[in-house]
């Protein structure tokens, strides 16, 4: 997002960036950007449905090469947007792009730009684990980044072409030409720095002369994500100065080849005002909307201009905004909730659902014959969407039919636990822990009993994995279990070995693990695709309802150094593949108990609750021997045998 073209502009004059030499100092890190970067960069898979294991070892080395050089990172992540929502059809032509992309990918096509459902939650506890500074901002972003950074005196790192315009006297490090894997050693010093390339609004303005009062004014005419005159019927055609085709999409050569031209008109004026009281004269004259079109772009003027922000309060005392101070369209926010979105602890996807408005569903690979996977997750939201609106509300989501992009409104629904439960008092005592995990768990259609026996941080994943095979559709064979639960066994070996051995030496390690393991994985079962697409769909929703609740459960960590790692999307691929084609679960175990033991407590809990829901046998001691013998059989049907179970997955021998 940005200005279209301005990134290009600025590298082809390459006297505007500076080399520099970046160390001991304060950075402000734009982490929307950032977790996109490393994630593509990396070439990391995108048609399996996420590798977080390898995304997270990727943001441990970058945080490592920042402490390495002496730079205090504070990370900003993007969570609230403009109310306005002009940003808001740029969005959904990006999410219509994804859908394409997904489509693509299914296909065994080529395509990029498809980022894990669950990645903003890994990159949230990796942060979390690495104990560096984040925020989630509940306002517009761009601006308080700016904001901060401007305040602390120290650049902004991203890849979002408007930095290029807020005026941020300590300038705007480029992601792309910040190489943080190439760290290196000052000569006769033991200094390390990054290389990278530094640029400021005032080299900018000397090289093309113009005012830098007048680089929102540029940005608006330029176009970017809040105005373009292009699409309100305002274009120009620089070369003779008639206006191109109504609403036609100019070309990014077309685009590069105005910016200098429009920076030749700019340098004629001194202040702003000046400047757009002349854009009729450059739009031509007696068109219908001018107004409109002088008043999008004078509003536009306005999201580059700094504004003391919250941040700083936030990050030096801990502290959420003032309710009192809130605009308009955030005093729909109870209060209770404001330090926890900011935290990360809580989605700030109901930002958007408490002002009602649209939201836009995540883009996955998965069969687009069959109906969007989002749609099992649904009846979660719905309650999702009550506690938060009430049920006489309903909230319009973005979501594909087929391969394209479409919209529907779903009712909030409220589950017989929640019916006297208010938004504005759900954190406190009065519903204690009980209450809120009879909600969770009537909800995901969970009994208590079900959980016994589960460690505490896999029953969240267990109680989703048990509500994905009642819902999913296809419904999902057998084999799709075993390797999700194999998966998660793996995870917890994983969590064990890096408690031990700490986290940087593991990351070498694992990088090659997860090579070999991925060897005879790259092709794409889109049945497989769609049945673990819904399940991340299910596990996201299951997270967002946790965190609602205050958490009655432990949130489990998805990809973490220091907890349980949920889903590796190549390697419960390839299991499918090995267990479909005859490999039976005993030739995965290894001798010992305790990996053994995990495994079969997750499956004796889903099946146990299988057979229960089917025959309507209720829960309790009565119920135990009827329930051990079905067990049994469920079982011998799955070709699984006690001695099956042993310790540890051995899934090197592949």
């Amino acid at each position: 997002m940005g200005i279209q073209g301005l990134a290009r502009f600025i590298d082809d004059h390459g006297a505007i960036l500076t080399d520099d030499q970046f160390r001991n100092s304060k950075l402000i890190i734009d982490g929307t950007y950032l977790y996109h970067s490393l994630y593509f960069k990396s070439c990391f898979d995108q048609k399996h449905g996420g590798d977080y294991d390898d995304f997270e070892d990727q943001v441990c080395k970058f945080f490592k090469a920042l402490r390495d050089c002496g730079i205090e990172p504070y990370v900003i992540i993007h969570g609230g947007s403009d109310f306005s929502d002009k940003k808001f059809e740029t969005q959904l032509h990006h999410v219509q792009s994804r859908i394409n992309t997904a489509n693509s990918l299914s296909k065994g096509l080529r395509g990029s730009g498809l980022l894990p459902i669950l990645i903003k939650q890994v990159f949230k506890q990796v942060l979390s684990s690495l104990k560096v500074p984040f925020a989630q901002c509940i306002f517009e972003a761009d601006q308080e980044i700016a904001s901060l950074a401007e305040r602390w005196n120290c650049p902004v790192l991203s890849n979002n072409s408007d930095f290029y315009i807020f005026d941020i006297q300590a300038g705007y490090l480029p992601f792309s030409h910040f190489k943080w894997q190439n760290a290196s050693t000052q000569r006769g010093s033991s200094q390390r720095y990054i290389p990278c390339k530094r640029y400021t609004t005032t080299s900018f303005c000397r090289y093309f002369n113009i005012n830098r009062q007048l680089l929102p004014v540029f940005a608006a005419i330029a176009g970017n994500d809040y105005v373009n005159l292009n699409k309100m019927g305002f274009p120009i055609r620089w070369e003779d100065k008639l206006p191109m085709e109504p609403n036609r999409r100019p070309s990014k050569f077309e685009q590069i080849t105005c910016i200098p031209k429009l920076l030749d008109w700019l340098a004629r004026f001194q202040e702003q005002q000046e400047a757009l009281d002349s854009v009729p004269r450059l739009i031509g004259h007696g068109k219908n909307n001018m107004d409109s079109a002088l008043q999008a772009l004078s509003l536009s003027t306005e999201t580059y201009q700094l504004q003391p922000g919250c941040l700083e309060k936030f990050f030096i005392k801990g502290k959420a905004p003032d309710p009192g101070h809130l605009p308009d369209h955030l005093s729909v926010l109870p209060d209770w909730t404001l330090l926890p979105l900011m935290k990360g602890t809580l989605s700030s996807s109901i930002i958007h659902i408490l002002q009602l408005r649209p939201v836009i569903q995540g883009v996955q690979v998965e069969d687009h014959s069959l109906p969007s996977g989002n749609n099992t997750s649904r009846p979660i939201r719905q309650v999702v969407f009550g506690l938060l609106l009430g049920e006489s509300r309903a909230v319009k989501e973005y979501d594909r039919d087929g391969i394209n992009l479409t919209s529907s409104m779903v009712k909030a629904i409220l589950p017989s636990a929640a019916q006297q439960m208010q938004l504005d008092m759900l954190n406190q005592v009065l519903y204690n822990i009980s209450v809120r995990l009879e909600v969770f768990l009537e909800t995901l259609g969970v009994s208590q009993s079900t959980l016994n026996g589960v460690p505490p941080h896999l029953e969240l994943p267990v109680a989703v994995t048990y509500y994905w095979l009642r819902h999913a559709h296809p419904r999902p064979d057998h084999p799709l279990l075993q390797a999700l639960l194999l998966g998660l066994v793996y995870g917890e070996l994983c969590r064990q070995r890096k408690s031990q051995r700490g986290m940087d030496q593991n990351m070498n390690e694992n990088t090659h693990r997860h090579t070999q393991l991925r060897i005879g994985a790259r092709s794409l079962d889109k049945g497989v695709a769609h049945a673990y697409s819904q399940w991340q769909r299910c596990m996201r929703d299951g997270l967002d309802l946790n965190q609602l609740l205050c958490f009655p459960l432990p949130e489990p960590q998805i990809a973490c150094p220091a907890a349980t790692q949920l889903y590796r999307g190549t390697l419960v691929h390839q299991l499918v593949g090995k267990l479909r084609g005859g490999v039976t679960p005993d030739s995965l175990l290894m001798e010992g108990p305790s990996s053994g033991q995990l495994y079969r407590a997750m499956l004796e809990a889903i099946l146990n609750s299988q057979e229960t829901e089917a025959t309507g046998q209720p829960d309790g001691p009565s119920a135990d021997s009827g329930r051990k013998e079905r067990f049994n059989k469920a079982l011998s049907s799955c070709k699984y045998r006690d001695h099956y179970i042993r310790t540890t997955i051995h899934l090197l021998e592949f």
